[in-house]
C-alpha cells in the first residue's frame, strides 16, 4: 500500500528536488523511490511508484497535486465526456512503462514488481468531483440521473485501463493491483448496478495477460462479497472487517491480502506485534494470505515501526 512516501526521509530528500508530478514522470526517479522501501525493510515485493491519476494524461484532463489531486475543470455533462481526448495508453503513458523497465533493471530479480491502476469508478470520480470527495455527490448524481452517460464514461475508462495494465505487463510487471479506493461511496445495490459490471470487465480482460491480479475494494464490510465474485487471483481486505470474518465472506479457497489498520503503526511495538500476529493466524484459514496494510501507510509513521512489523510477520 504505497510502500514509498513521505514517512521515509530518503523519499523526502528526492521530493525536495522535484514536484510530485515530475517524480511520477521521471522513470529513473520512480525506480529510485520504488526501491527505497525494498532496500530499507526487506519487503517481499516492490510496488511501482506512480499515481492512479496519471492515466488522465491519455484523456487530456490536467490534474495538479497540492498535495491532494485537483482537477480544475470537472467533467459532468455529456458534451464534456464526449469532448475528452480518449487517447491510447501507449501514446501518452510511455513514461510509466519506462519506469517499470527501470524498476526491473534495478531490482535485478530480487523481488517481484507489482503494477497497478485505479478501478474505473474510482478513476472517474476524480474527474467528476474535481478531486477527492467525502460525499461523491456529483458522481452519484450522474449515476442516478444519467446512468447511460455514467456507464459510457466508465466503459471508455475501462478500455483505457485495460490497455494501460497490458502495457505495464509488457514492460515487465509481475503482478497487477486494481484499487477501488472509493467503492463504498455507493450502497451495495447501487454498486452492483452502476459500478461492478465495469470492474468485472477490467478484471476479465486483464486475466489473459498471464500475471496475478489483486483486487482491492475499500469498504470491504459492504462490498467484499461483490469483489469476491470477480475472477481476481487475490482479494484485498481493508481494516473495516476482521480477517477471519473476511475469509468467511470470500471462502477459504480464495487468496486474501491485508489487513492491518495502518494507524496501528502509530501505536507501541507490542500493539503492532499482537495485531499482526492475530492477522497472520486468521489468514491461515484462507488458501493463502499476503500480509499487507488495510490501506495506505500514514506519512506520520516511524520507519522503525515498519521494520518492526516486517520482522514480526516474517517471524510469525
Amino acid at each position: 500500500m504505497r510502500q514509498a512516501g513521505r514517512y521515509l526521509p530518503e523519499y523526502r530528500e528526492v521530493r525536495s528536488r522535484v514536484t510530485f508530478e515530475e517524480l511520477c514522470r521521471s522513470p529513473e526517479l520512480c525506480a529510485e523511490v520504488t526501491l527505497q522501501p525494498i532496500d530499507r525493510f526487506g519487503l517481499d515485493a516492490a510496488i511501482l511508484f506512480s499515481d492512479i491519476l496519471v492515466v488522465f494524461d491519455a484523456i487530456g484532463v490536467p490534474v495538479a497535486f497540492n498535495p491532494a489531486p485537483k482537477v480544475a475543470s470537472p467533467v459532468r455533462t455529456a458534451s464534456e465526456v464526449d469532448g475528452l481526448r480518449w487517447g491510447r495508453a501507449a501514446d501518452h503513458l510511455d513514461y510509466v512503462y519506462q519506469a517499470v523497465r527501470a524498476c526491473k533493471r534495478a531490482l535485478a530479480g530480487r523481488v517481484p514488481l507489482i503494477g497497478f491502476c485505479g478501478a474505473p469508478m474510482t478513476t472517474a470520480s476524480y474527474m467528476i468531483e474535481g478531486g477527492g470527495s467525502r460525499e461523491f455527490e456529483h458522481t452519484k448524481a450522474m449515476a442516478f440521473t444519467e446512468p447511460a452517460l455514467f456507464g459510457r464514461m466508465l466503459e471508455r475508462i475501462t478500455t483505457l485501463l485495460v490497455e494501460y495494465l497490458a502495457g505495464q505487463v509488457a514492460a515487465g510487471a509481475d503482478a497487477l493491483q486494481i484499487f477501488e479506493s472509493w467503492g463504498a461511496a455507493f450502497a451495495p445495490d447501487d454498486y452492483r448496478i452502476h459500478v461492478l459490471p465495469h470492474l468485472r470487465r477490467l478484471v476479465d480482460e486483464c486475466k489473459p495477460l498471464g500475471v496475478p491480479i489483486i483486487l482491492f475494494v475499500r469498504g470491504n464490510a459492504s462490498l467484499l462479497a461483490q469483489a469476491a465474485e470477480l475472477d481476481a487471483d487475490v482479494v484485498g481486505v481493508d481494516w473495516s472487517i476482521g480477517m477471519a470474518d473476511a475469509i468467511e465472506v470470500v471462502g477459504p479457497r480464495r487468496v486474501v491480502q491485508g489487513n492491518l489498520d495502518p494507524l496501528t503503526l502509530l501505536g507501541p511495538p507490542e500493539l503492532v506485534t499482537a495485531k499482526a500476529e492475530a492477522i497472520v493466524a486468521a489468514g491461515r484459514r484462507a488458501r493463502a494470505h499476503i500480509f499487507n496494510l488495510g490501506h495506505g501507510i500514514s506519512r506520520h509513521t516511524d520507519p522503525a515501526m515498519v521494520q518492526h512489523l516486517v520482522d514480526v510477520v516474517h517471524g510469525a
